[in-house]
């Protein structure tokens, strides 16, 4: 779709106004909106000025101006607004030099699909997100004080709520850890989902599957088709968006916080990659498991730098409540064939070579998807380009290891800080063809610690008061 087309389907949907969304550094959609008269050619090259330093992470108060250009092939009839909207996604760029914003999430993602290019090695990067959310029904909580910190969350299928007084309470609950697959009346959700999935397929994106996921609380998954990696990536914002709106109307509040709940399963993001040129695919082989030497080598870069990758893949303090050694997640860096406990998997398909990919299981969906997705390439590529083993398949069930066995199997960092600190060291990979800057790497780093680890790392939890209150 080019400038003209959007002018002709706002003509012919009788359009009033322009939804003009972009990502902030952290990796949330913002938007403002136009009203249709100012949707002109001119504005897809001139761009919509906004002030970027109420932006997080972004510019200071004295340099503060800046614009959004939006991406003519992003338009969608937006599903939300009272009156007929056309939804564009922009990229960000200086007012006064007209360059690409260093820090705006989306041209690290055009970046790295043309470092891609640039090497030689591929010409197309394909992802396949699975993000995993929940739907609670009830979400309370407040900042915490200097005196006093709650969070209060609630499901009418939780676990918990077996022995609650519904008027009537008719007993179909999720047990913890069994919440794959059930049919109704035990999922509830079923109607929701289906909504959900309608939505997204009239927003152009292909929708392939949808079911509760294993936890209780309403913990639900719905797969839609790969992409390449910039597309792909602003299909994962589309889909979060659709995700929360649909679950607002039926009354509920969706999140992709990865552990919401304690004492069962989180929300993950596996995250499915392939690297084709000329239109073949390049992961296909008879290497293990039908993979290439090329497909071996880029596991062998996720593997060296998944603990700088942790940075952007598990960016949150919380996504560390997720990936703890002897549970579910996927924290110990191997790969297998079929293993789901490997941090990164190759999935079983057809005999088909455009079929063959690797699934990194690590990355959970509080990440910001451009970067998240420019990293694990980049990653990759470097795997590629140096040739790294990424030694022996692990086809054993890892969590049943003994530690003798475990002992020279690396795995992921335990905490963001960990994380952020892997990145500060590993980072050189990231820096080729200037895909992300020092700039960039600094901001991120220095976000992270003063605004989220910092301010966690200094307040109080409710399990500490029962471990120390009486120490």
């Amino acid at each position: 779709m080019k400038p003209k087309d959007v002018i002709e389907l706002a003509k012919n949907n009788d359009v009033k106004f322009i939804d003009l969304k972009f990502i902030d550094f952290p990796g949330v959609w913002q938007h403002t909106q136009l009203p249709v008269s100012r949707l002109e050619e001119a504005m897809f090259e001139d761009g919509v000025a906004f002030d970027g330093s109420s932006i997080r992470g972004w510019q200071p108060i004295n340099a503060s101006d800046m614009i959004m250009i939006p991406d003519a092939t992003t338009a969608k009839l937006d599903p939300f607004f009272a009156h007929p909207t056309i939804s564009l996604v922009c990229s960000v760029f200086d007012p006064i030099t007209k360059q690409p914003y260093s820090r705006d999430p989306r041209h690290i993602a055009k970046k790295a699909e043309a470092y891609v290019r640039q090497t030689g090695i591929a010409d197309t990067a394909f992802m396949g997100p699975e993000a995993e959310f929940f739907l609670f029904d009830d979400v309370r909580f407040d900042h915490t004080k200097p005196n006093e910190g709650y969070y209060f969350l609630d499901s009418v299928e939780g676990a918990w709520n077996t022995g609650r007084e519904e008027f009537p309470n008719l007993g179909y609950k999720t047990r913890p850890k069994e919440g794959y697959f059930p049919t109704p009346p035990t999922d509830t959700l079923a109607n929701v989902r289906q909504d959900m999935m309608l939505a997204l397929q009239e927003s152009g994106i292909e929708v392939e599957v949808g079911h509760h996921e294993v936890a209780t609380g309403g913990q639900c998954e719905i797969g839609v088709k790969f992409n390449t990696l910039l597309t792909c990536a602003d299909q994962l914002m589309w889909f979060k968006y659709i995700v929360k709106n649909i679950a607002r109307k039926h009354g509920k509040a969706a999140t992709f916080m990865p552990k919401p709940l304690f004492g069962d399963n989180g929300s993950g993001m596996h995250t499915h990659q392939s690297l084709w040129k000329e239109g073949k695919p390049l992961f296909a082989g008879d290497g293990y498991a039908g993979l290439s030497q090329l497909a071996l080598h880029y596991i062998g870069g996720i593997i060296k730098h998944s603990k700088a990758l942790a940075a952007f893949t598990n960016p949150t303090t919380n996504s560390y409540r997720r990936l703890v050694p002897g549970f579910e997640a996927p924290v110990n860096l191997a790969y297998s064939s079929r293993n789901r406990s490997a941090a990164v998997r190759i999935p079983i398909t057809g005999p088909s070579p455009k079929t063959r990919r690797i699934e990194v299981r690590f990355p959970d969906p509080s990440c910001n998807p451009y970067l998240a997705f420019s990293a694990m390439m980049m990653a990759g590529l470097d795997g590629i380009q140096n040739k790294i083993d990424p030694g022996d398949p692990m086809d054993k069930d890892i969590y049943a290891l003994s530690p003798e066995e475990l002992k020279d199997i690396p795995h992921m960092p335990g905490s963001l800080e960990e994380a952020l600190d892997a990145l500060e060291k590993d980072h050189e990979f990231l820096l080729r063809g200037d895909v992300f800057t020092k700039d960039a790497l600094h901001e991120w780093l220095d976000y992270k610690r003063t605004k989220e680890l910092n301010p966690i790392r200094m307040r109080p939890t409710p399990h500490e008061f029962f471990l120390y209150f009486d120490i």
